[in-house]
């Protein structure tokens, strides 16, 4: 947000200096992000007058000028006479004889183009210096001739102070609450209220209506725009803007277009109050629509080609969609030079939908940014008021009656602030007086106090303040859960009042509090880790990933709708009001997601083969989980020693056990099951639990439907480990364990079980046989053939046993093995394979 120090002065009256205010600035909490001196650009350039100007003899478009600068040359002149004038050839057709320019000095340089002047001679005549257009200062468009002053210029003055030019320009950085501090009044007020000088009264005259406006309005879209305004002003001229005007808007960074232009750009700077004025010669019909687009094209004034969709807000005529509302107005209707009658519009506009429809067309315009941050309800009447005064001023004709359609919001919140609370969360103590001094300074009004407690009513400008949540849309809502949202509202409310207390005073003042060392808290005088159990867990697993060759992504925890799809049902409730981007519409239901999108942009630029991994938020009906997801696609070597190998349901279920196993999950307690979800290949995927019902990650190849639709050529296997399930370990892991002084013994068996008993209920079976033995069970066989009877097979596997007192005795081991074929037995049915 850009403005000038004296527009400033014109709603702050302070005798504050320049330094003074840009410190109040940064303690009040807008940020100063820089400050301009426009005048130091402009320091050489002097106003002259030309005395001659004469016909160049080599040239029929240049003549020979005799300036008056406003001294002596001190040389005896340099003109060709020996006069104490300038000489300077010029191919302005208005140079003449008699008027007052802006002259640029040898060593000058010129702001628009970079080029520095020099002495020189122009077909054989030598010119010292320059007389200049706007254009080339950078000061306006004007470029068929030089710049004009008025008659009565005296020369030799400072240009930049002569046109007002040394005026500062300050640029603060606005918060997305701060709505209100688009405006300068908004600033003012702010300053005003920080002790930096008086807010000066502002009251829009109301402009009597001569005729019925030959345009009216109607609201088939109320959602989007609850109330709007409008007038029809004739038998004006569009012209430039006055001096004042175009040097405040260039001074800021905006192009000087047009008076009628101009005003509105005046406006919503000034007042933080978006207008839009039509060209009522060009409307087709009576009546201006707020309506849904419904595929029409628009021109903007941007010179794009845009499509208006059913969500987007739209104003239209008979001929088609003439706006999009509250962003930007089409070039059908824009005004000119010929304009001689407009249609002024003033209206609310939803700050979601224009949110949205400006990042689905990505279309950035200084309304929308105004727009979408909510503006001040009571405001339209006062600024239409304002609008028509200043367009019946500088241009001319007359105002019609003001038409309205739709009803302006009741604008009513309340906001209580308990006193104990400034210094309870603030950290600062202040007077109850002085709070409330301070919030009826920025416009709050006390509604009801007592000792403890202060009930306001909220400014209308103030819409960050007690924001009723989105939920309080819906009517089935549980009241349980209203009930919550109303108190995490309140809440919110009162912390809002405590910034604002805060910030009048400067968060300078608020005393800094010593951390504890990093890594540590204090409780007495052991030092504790600071870490949560989750947090621990979550550094764990990170350090896993790693050093499985995972590389780790940190992504957005929304992605599209259509991409959210394909890992799972997606409840509307996860879906984004107000998604910073068309295509981040909806909160993802996993990690995973994200990293197959990532591994797509990989792709794309050659990078077939990765191994990705996040830690992150996954979002569903039962609400939000840390999950732990990796991925892995294409050919890559995945063993030393090894050539490259396709990305498996084995990789991906090797890299889960390893984090699993890391959290310190014991792995004799796990199961493996064949189910998966949707998103994966439903013959190569399954589930890790730890007893019957607690699933602590899922794994497999990726549906090859998924890969289809998002594009991912080749294999690709992951996995999502539920961090926020994974069961704290029962004892505490040690550095290195003991070796055992026993060898360990190994022996094999060979089942025959029925085709639909899996491996792992036999690996189970044997791990419990024994437990204070048996230290590790794996299959390394599985046979199906016509050397087992028909519906069997034959599953391997071998057993570890680990002496720890003393080493076996043969019988001793006989009997482990006995049990070993008793439990697998009895568990699954099998038999010893002879």
């Amino acid at each position: 947000m850009k403005f000038t120090l004296s527009w400033l002065r014109d709603h702050l009256d302070t005798t504050a200096t320049q330094a003074e205010i840009l410190a109040a600035l940064n303690r009040i909490g807008l940020e100063v992000e820089g400050v301009t001196d426009r005048g130091a650009a402009l320091a050489p350039f002097r106003t002259a007058r030309i005395v001659a100007a004469d016909q160049h003899p080599n040239a029929d478009r240049l003549r020979i000028c005799r300036v008056d600068i406003g001294r002596d040359t001190g040389e005896g002149g340099i003109g060709p006479e020996g006069d104490d004038l300038v000489q300077v050839v010029c191919g302005a057709p208005n140079a003449r004889a008699g008027i007052s320019v802006i002259f640029a000095p040898p060593g000058s340089v010129i702001p628009a183009t970079g080029a520095t002047l020099k002495v020189g001679s122009i077909r054989g005549v030598e010119s010292h210096g320059m007389l200049c257009s706007l254009r080339e200062l950078g000061l306006g468009e004007e470029h068929d001739g030089i710049a004009e002053l008025p008659d009565n210029t005296t020369p030799g003055q400072s240009y930049a102070n002569f046109a007002g030019l040394d005026d500062p320009v300050i640029e603060i950085a606005i918060t997305p609450n701060r709505g209100d501090a688009l405006a300068i009044r908004g600033i003012a007020r702010d300053l005003a209220a920080a002790g930096l000088g008086r807010l000066r009264p502002w009251l829009a005259q109301t402009v009597e209506g001569l005729f019925p406006s030959p345009v009216g309005w109607r609201i088939d879209y109320p959602e989007a725009c609850p109330y709007v305004l409008g007038r029809t002003v004739r038998a004006l001229r569009n012209g430039p803007s006055p001096d004042w005007l175009r040097e405040r808007l260039v001074a800021i960074g905006l192009r000087p277009i047009s008076a009628l232009v101009d005003i509105t750009n005046f406006f919503t700077f000034d007042l933080g109050r978006p207008l839009h004025v039509f060209d009522a010669g060009k409307l087709s019909g009576s009546e201006l629509v707020i309506c849904r687009g419904a595929g029409e094209t628009l021109r903007a004034l941007d010179g794009r080609d845009y499509i208006a969709g059913p969500e987007d807000c739209v104003i239209a005529d008979d001929a088609g969609v003439q706006s999009f509302a509250g962003i930007m107005g089409g070039e059908a209707t824009g005004v000119s030079e010929t304009t001689t009658s407009v249609f002024i519009e003033c209206a609310l506009f939803d700050p979601i939908r224009v949110a949205l429809a400006g990042r689905r067309h990505a279309i950035n315009s200084d309304a929308r940014q105004r727009f979408e941050r909510g503006l001040d309800p009571a405001l339209p009447v006062a600024a239409l008021e304002a609008a028509t005064r200043m367009i019946l001023e500088l241009c001319g004709g007359e105002a019609s009656e003001v038409v309205v359609a739709g009803e302006p919001p009741a604008w009513q919140r309340e906001a209580r602030l308990r006193f104990e609370r400034i210094a309870g969360l603030g950290g600062l103590e202040v007077a109850p007086d002085d709070a409330v001094a301070s919030l009826e300074a920025l416009g709050f009004a006390v509604r009801a106090r007592d000792a403890a407690s202060v009930l306001l009513d909220v400014p209308s400008w103030r819409n960050d303040i007690a924001m009723p949540s989105v939920l309080d849309a819906a009517p089935d809502l549980d009241p349980a859960r209203r009930l919550g949202v109303d108190t995490v509202s309140v809440i919110e409310a009162e912390c809002d009042l405590i910034e604002e207390v805060l910030r009048l005073r400067g968060l300078d003042a608020v005393p800094p509090v010593t951390l504890p060392p990093p890594g540590l808290i204090t409780r007495g005088p052991v030092p504790l880790p600071s870490l949560t159990p989750r947090q621990a867990r979550t550094a764990v697993a990170r350090r896993m990933l790693a050093a499985r060759g995972l590389a780790e992504c940190v992504g957005f925890s929304f992605i599209s709708r259509d991409a959210a799809e394909h890992f799972g049902a997606i409840p509307d409730s996860l879906r984004l009001l107000n998604p910073i981007a068309a295509d981040l519409d909806q909160l993802r239901p996993t990690p995973l997601a994200s990293l197959a999108l990532a591994a797509r942009r990989n792709a794309a630029r050659g990078a077939d083969a990765v191994g990705l991994c996040e830690i992150g938020p996954g979002f569903g009906e039962g609400g939000q989980l840390l999950i732990a997801a990796g991925l892995r696609t294409g050919q890559a070597p995945r063993r030393p020693g090894v050539g490259p190998e396709p990305a498996s349901v084995w990789q991906a279920k090797a890299d889960a056990l390893a984090v699993l196993e890391s959290l310190g999950v014991p792995m004799e307690a796990l199961s493996v099951t064949a189910d998966a979800p949707a998103h994966y290949h439903p013959g190569r995927s399954g589930t890790l639990r730890q007893g019957p019902k607690l699933v602590l990650a899922r794994f497999g190849d990726l549906h090859p439907g998924v890969l289809k639709a998002l594009g991912l050529d080749g294999a690709a296997a992951g996995f999502e480990l539920f961090l926020d399930v994974v069961p704290d370990p029962k004892r505490r892991r040690r550095a290195a364990p003991d070796l055992p002084a026993f060898q360990p013994l190994t022996r094999d068996f060979a089942f025959l079980v029925a085709l639909e008993v899996t491996a792992d209920a036999v690996v189970r079976a044997a791990r419990g046989a024994e437990r204070t033995l048996i230290t590790k069970v794996s299959l390394f066989d599985v046979y199906e053939g016509e050397k087992v009877p028909q519906g069997q097979k034959s599953l391997a596997i071998e057993v570890v046993l680990q002496p720890r007192e003393r080493s076996l005795t043969d019988a001793e081991i006989e009997a482990v093995c006995a049990r070993i074929v008793a439990a697998v037995g009895k568990a699954t049915g099998g038999v010893l394979r002879g």
